[in-house]
């Protein structure tokens, strides 16, 4: 039985257990913390394909360089980390272009199509996790605002999503009563559904552990053993582990981990937040994207969680009030008798979305390798692709297909020839030859 490690216990690398193990291979799951954390556990929730389009998007550059000094603005740097990544924000700006805005979104819809089908799967193989069917609410200050958006989205009616009709007044406040008297207009995408993130990754999980999936918590990865035309074994700060293939999906810390294997992953984290209101102030009916505020409102069994912002800060865990506040206040100009006051919140977190320059995933094996895979870099998505994700890795490293529709996402797409941080293994054989 082929054996196989998963860096990473969020909801990429459950996934990608998942679907190894459904192809009969032995897994182990190695995770830094004592359980999943951050961007796994504080999204919005959202199952949502018709948000396929790439973060850096044409007319991004003007309004990314108003907000971004700005602590309360939807995208905040941190000025002490602005420097730092100076050259990534290059290449950010430089792939807000309609040519790649469009490219991006065409590979993510094409990766997207297996995504309804896949989550059925989770629940027929008796993966247990709260999920609802309720659709996705966009919902707008400014109808010419939303013209717009229906104009951009067009290019995804190929993948099921044939434009919906607009809604305004006495529809659309019968249709959502939480919306308040600022929203104009709105459409609904009926197709879209959403999951209370924790009760997924649990989920997962659970029914990882029931199949024999080995988790070792708290163990860092800090190198690989060549072997053949890739690995061998993993080391980790509790041992060795010998395999016949990984994968690195430790969301924003991944490209750290990609240099232990030479290759390098440009990622940033993008910090969001998210605030629960169990209960909540004001029934919502559907989970729905407040545009102008920039806010995501997901309704789940007995709460309500707000969810937004882009912050650049760095790898950390800290909570910033300002932008907490933001999206309290924010929201609260667009959802009746919503309060603005961050304090009426139950739960406050925070977690790191792992962004890549050019807006689009980062999945495949790593250049020089024929088993050491990688998958991150889903943005805000990685609860939208975490099936497909692992569904295609499980080719990869089990079947050794790499499928068309995770080409445009290969890791070698960035330039090669980073040196390994730091070159370990004494525990392996002489012959054996040390990345």
């Amino acid at each position: 039985m082929a054996r196989f490690v998963v860096v990473g216990g969020g909801v990429i690398g459950l996934c990608s257990a998942f679907f190894l193990k459904e192809k009969g291979a032995e897994v182990t799951v190695i995770e830094s913390r004592d359980a999943a954390h951050g961007a796994s556990l504080v999204n919005a929730g959202w199952i949502t394909p018709s948000l396929s389009d790439p973060v850096p998007a044409p007319g991004l550059v003007k309004t990314s360089m108003k907000w971004m000094l700005k602590a309360d603005s939807p995208l905040y740097i941190h000025p002490t980390s602005a420097p730092k990544m100076a050259g990534w924000l290059a290449e950010f700006w430089r792939h807000c272009n309609e040519r790649d805005f469009n490219s991006g979104m065409v590979a993510t819809a094409e990766l997207n199509r297996t995504t309804m089908a896949l989550y059925d799967r989770l629940v027929e193989a008796g993966v247990q996790f709260e999920m609802h069917k309720d659709g996705l609410l966009f919902a707008y200050k400014n109808p010419d605002t939303m013209e717009k958006d229906l104009k951009a989205l067009e290019p995804i009616a190929a993948y099921g999503y044939p434009t919906p009709p607009a809604m305004s007044g006495d529809e659309l406040y019968a249709f959502e009563p939480a919306l308040g008297s600022n929203v104009k207009s709105a459409y609904w995408f009926h197709q879209e559904r959403s999951v209370q993130p924790s009760s997924l990754v649990t989920g997962l999980r659970d029914w990882l552990v029931e199949r024999g999936v080995e988790f070792r918590y708290r163990q860092e990865l800090t190198g690989f053993v060549r072997g053949g035309c890739g690995i061998s074994a993993v080391e980790t700060t509790g041992g060795t582990i010998a395999c016949d293939g990984a994968v690195i999906a430790a969301g924003a810390r991944s490209g750290q981990l990609a240099r232990l294997a030479g290759a390098y992953v440009p990622l940033q984290g993008g910090k969001g937040y998210h605030l629960d209101y169990s209960p909540p102030p004001a029934e919502v009916k559907h989970p729905i994207y407040l545009h102008e505020a920039r806010v995501a409102v997901t309704p789940f069994e007995g709460t309500v969680r707000l969810a937004g912002t882009m912050e650049f800060s760095g790898i950390n865990d800290i909570v910033r009030p300002a932008r907490v506040s933001a999206i309290s206040r924010t929201a609260s100009t667009m959802l009746a008798n919503w309060p603005a006051d961050p304090a009426r919140a139950n739960s406050i977190g925070g977690g790191l979305r792992p962004m890549t320059p050019d807006g689009i995933p980062v999945i495949g094996l790593l250049p020089g390798h024929c088993n050491l895979a990688i998958a991150t870099g889903h943005a805000m998505l990685g609860v939208t692709l975490g099936p497909s994700t692992g569904d295609v890795i499980a080719d990869i490293l089990a079947d050794g297909e790499v499928p068309e529709v995770v080409k445009p996402f290969s890791p070698a797409r960035f330039r090669a020839g980073a040196r390994p941080v730091r070159v370990i293994a004494r525990r392996a054989k002489r012959s054996v030859k040390r990345v």
